[in-house]
């Protein structure tokens, strides 16, 4: 397939990534199940799914940009500046630290139909109970968290790195159940997103710099375009949503997602072994 036609697949899986990024519904699964059917899952569409990626999280710095800015500016004189910082710091470790240890056995052991399908479903049911029991918030916005929070929001998002989990559904989902008002896990969420899917983007970009080739550059500025724009809609529309709105749609999404997944692999859909 020539660069030409990949644009129309580079443009199909840049919605996809910036759709799904944010949401509690997992990224990885539907960027696999979407590129197997688009023709596009070699080793070419593996590196498009760490720009594209990158472009999503460039997205959440330019809608909370203010924000950012003004932490950075004023994390030497104001406490609640430098709180996030400490918080964003101390929920990111868990997730660098066993992923430094056991990211390879989790993609040797885990990347199968029958794992992301189960945490697809798993996901789902836990929102569900989430949702269902009784909700007492302690703690209202993300100014409000403490280290402990911060802590136990990160072992949640460590959670992600079993393939199928959602790195947001894993923050957002941990925070109702630790206490965090849905805003404030929303929110928080995406700000963990932005050191954790850096170092992300910066491994994988290391570890597959030999595949990058300036011949792609049409791809990756399509695909980053459109990434970029459905991940900012989806930030957003994730905040309105959930202001009047609680999560169960996406845990039934999750559960008939998973569903679709097993069966993917059953009836040959999706070559799962090259994943």
């Amino acid at each position: 397939m020539s660069d030409t036609h990949l644009l129309f697949p580079a443009f199909i899986l840049g919605i996809v990534e910036g759709l799904t990024e944010f949401l509690p519904v997992s990224s990885t699964g539907h960027l696999i199940l979407v590129g197997q059917l688009l023709g596009f899952n070699d080793d070419k569409g593996k590196v498009f799914e760490i720009v594209i990626q990158f472009a999503a999280i460039l997205a959440v710095v330019w809608e909370y940009r203010v924000r950012l800015t003004h932490t950075l500016v004023s994390i030497t004189k104001e406490r609640t500046s430098q709180r996030l910082a400490t918080n964003l710091i101390i929920a990111f470790l868990p997730s660098a630290i066993l992923g430094f240890l056991f990211l390879k056995q989790i993609k040797a052991y885990l990347f199968n139909p029958t794992v992301v399908a189960s945490a697809f479903i798993i996901g789902g049911l836990l929102i569900l109970w989430a949702e269902r029991r009784q909700h007492t918030i302690h703690t209202e916005t993300i100014d409000d968290m403490t280290w402990q929070d911060a802590l136990k929001v990160g072992f949640a998002q460590a959670l992600a790195m079993i393939p199928g989990t959602s790195r947001s559904g894993a923050t957002i989902i941990g925070g109702l159940f630790f206490g965090l008002s849905r805003l404030a896990a929303a929110e928080f969420s995406f700000f963990l997103a932005i050191p954790t899917m850096f170092a992300a983007t910066l491994y994988d970009v290391y570890k597959n710099r030999d595949l990058f080739s300036s011949d792609d550059i049409s791809l990756f500025a399509v695909g980053s375009v459109v990434s970029f724009i459905s991940a900012f809609l989806a930030v957003r529309g994730l905040i309105r949503f959930i202001s009047r709105h609680d999560f169960t749609a996406f845990a039934w999404y999750r559960i008939a997602f998973g569903i679709l997944v097993l069966s993917s692999a059953h009836f040959g859909w999706v070559d799962w072994s090259s994943h």
